[in-house]
């Protein structure tokens, strides 16, 4: 399966960890996806996947619900992709600046 990553967005906070999406687009396939993600501290993630825009085939999202779970390269790529533009909250004060990651 060929895919593009056509945007990304994240962010993060103590309070929340990291809240993410990802969208892409699958070769091929009616309409774009978008991958909502979350970690709490960066290392184990839950996803939703949806449609982008609107409702398409049922079929064509089942497929790609399928290479996500088997497809380990689609997987972190896409968790990469969020994460390489990854907007944290300020700190509130400069005495406590150390953040989660990995």
């Amino acid at each position: 399966m060929k895919w593009e990553i056509i945007g990304a967005e994240m962010t993060y906070n103590k309070e929340d960890g990291y809240v993410g999406k990802v969208e892409f687009k699958v070769e091929g396939h009616k309409q774009p996806y978008e991958v909502a993600l979350h970690s709490k501290r960066g290392r184990d993630w839950a996803y939703g996947l949806f449609f982008k825009n609107e409702a398409g085939p049922e079929n064509e999202i089942e497929l790609v619900e399928v290479e996500l779970e088997e497809n380990d390269e689609l997987y972190d790529e896409l968790i990469e992709a969020a994460r390489a533009v990854v907007v944290r909250d300020q700190p509130e004060s400069k005495g406590s600046e150390s953040e989660e990651t990995e």
